[in-house]
């Protein structure tokens, strides 16, 4: 791995060195990698050995719309071997997206399919729930936002729509403690992950009162375990590898990732998802804040990640295959070149979440709004662009206003940290200076968390003082400023769409 998205990497190309190995398997919407690590001459040194789609489709069985988590495990176990091949490997972890699960029975055999949270049966159980437990009541206990795809609505589809299911379960695991317990057969929900179930209350309990909301009579998850827990062994070619449960979501791993400086400095995990918010060490949790639907997801340490999902570069990724082009310098020349604010969306609008075809839903939207519908593909990808630099500046000042200060520095990682226009328009829109980097963040926070729990890195200060003589970030400065207009229209949007319901 020669660099993480422009940023300079201490990396031997090809090679492993005798120190201590760790593998972080970092698992996205929208792919996954194997990624070992080590710490050599001081800074760290990673190498990318396996990259493999993590894709959905309809499971024919069950109709659902799943992940093929077969061959995600069958994935992790290629890049894991091929490590242990070349490296002395101490340790193993996973991290990926939230609120999905598996199923397992009493035998610990699986129980249904690994439902994909873009699936459409959650449509009204938001409804179904708050009927029994209000909004504000679910937000005083968790703390966690609103969304129509949160484990807590996903398990009340399937206690109205599959109660077979529901009669054999006995355990549930989120997508990395599967993978754990296929790795080490111990059974464990790591803190980070459970949180953003919408199940876990502000104290770190599973909250039963939810739990019956939702249909069911029983708790089937395990008290959480710390990121950073030592959950067993893992068996290698001629030897055996511990298994850490780093901050398994993966923003939370991102977030260990993020060589922080200065208290007025916010993230944003830049992917499939754009996850905008700041680390805290007590829950944002007031009344303006439910209105604002942030979120107090578990981080490591037990901080808090004070924090707003947006749609991000799924409309851009879904456009882009949609029309069949790359994402690529080429195409954000391109887009570069199109007339900024000619049309913009609200990118968290439901219709954009999984459309039969995104261009259709752009032009429906746009002809809602009157504006004019984009026509080539370089005005598709720069109205999802700048769509999403707008929503960055909202939420930017919707954390100024809870935080009660000005925030200083916006911190991009992830995939997008490559995506210079939407950098840049990030930086515009926001007026604050924009590092972009770590690409690799998820995977660094997770070696990190490994790291901590063996002992080579002595704490979270420690590990991000390490990321910082490893790499070099991109510096973004604002270079203008969002046309009055343009905002004002941006909000009314927004205000529109939330009367109508839309999150």
């Amino acid at each position: 791995m020669t660099g993480l998205g422009g940023e300079t990497v201490h990396s031997e190309i090809g090679f492993f060195s005798q120190a201590p190995c760790c593998v972080a398997v970092d698992l996205g919407a929208g792919s996954g990698r194997v990624i070992g690590g080590q710490i050599v001459g001081g800074a760290l040194r990673l190498r990318e050995i396996n990259r493999f789609p993590t894709s959905f489709a309809k499971d024919i069985s069950s109709g659902y719309l799943c992940w093929a988590i077969d061959e995600i495990e069958k994935q992790i176990r290629r890049g894991i071997g091929e490590v242990s091949s070349q490296a002395n490997v101490c340790s193993v972890g996973v991290d990926s997206w939230g609120v999905d699960y598996v199923l397992l029975d009493a035998r610990l055999q699986r129980v249904g399919a690994a439902i994909c949270y873009r699936d459409a049966r959650t449509q009204s159980m938001m409804q179904n729930v708050t009927s029994h437990i209000s909004e504000p009541e679910i937000y005083r206990r968790t703390g966690i936002q609103f969304q129509p795809f949160n484990t807590l609505y996903q398990l009340a589809a399937m206690a109205a729509q599959e109660r077979a299911w529901v009669e054999k379960t006995r355990h549930l695991l989120m997508i990395p403690d599967y993978l754990h317990y296929r790795m080490c057969g111990v059974l464990s929900n790591e803190y980070t992950n459970a949180t953003t179930t919408q199940l876990l209350n502000l104290r770190g309990e599973w909250d039963a009162d939810l739990f019956a909301a939702a249909g069911l009579k029983e708790i089937w998850m395990q008290p959480p375990v710390e990121a950073g827990t030592v959950l067993g062994e893992m068996a290698l070619r001629e030897t055996k590898a511990k298994v850490i449960a780093p901050a398994s979501h993966d923003t939370a791993s991102a977030v260990v990732g993020i060589p922080f400086q200065d208290p007025g400095e916010i993230f944003l995990s830049s992917g499939t998802w754009s996850l905008m918010g700041m680390e805290s060490l007590s829950p944002f949790a007031s009344e303006q804040a439910r209105h604002w639907n942030f979120s107090n997801e578990g981080g490591f340490g037990r901080r808090y990640r004070v924090l707003k999902n947006i749609m991000g570069l799924w409309l851009l990724q879904r456009l882009c295959r949609e029309l069949r082009v790359k994402i690529d310098d080429a195409f954000l020349s391109a887009a570069a070149d199109a007339s900024p604010w000619r049309s913009i969306v609200n990118p968290d609008d439901a219709r954009f979440l999984n459309p039969p075809s995104m261009t259709e839903a752009i032009r429906d939207y746009c002809h809602n709004t009157r504006q004019p519908v984009p026509k080539s593909p370089a005005e598709y990808a720069r109205a999802a662009i700048d769509s999403l630099a707008l929503s960055y500046r909202m939420v930017k000042e919707q954390l100024e206003s809870l935080y009660g200060q000005s925030l200083t520095r916006i911190r991009i990682v992830g995939g997008g940290a490559r995506n210079y226009l939407l950098n840049q328009m990030c930086a515009d829109t926001c007026q604050l200076t924009v590092s972009a980097g770590p690409v690799e963040a998820s995977a660094l926070g997770n070696l990190c968390a490994q790291m901590i729990a063996l002992g080579e890195i002595g704490g979270l200060d420690e590990a991000r003082a390490l990321i910082r003589r490893s790499i070099v970030t991109n510096e973004y400065l604002p270079q203008q400023e969002t046309p009055i207009e343009i905002w004002r229209r941006f909000r009314q949007y927004m205000a529109t769409d939330i009367q109508e319901g839309v999150r």
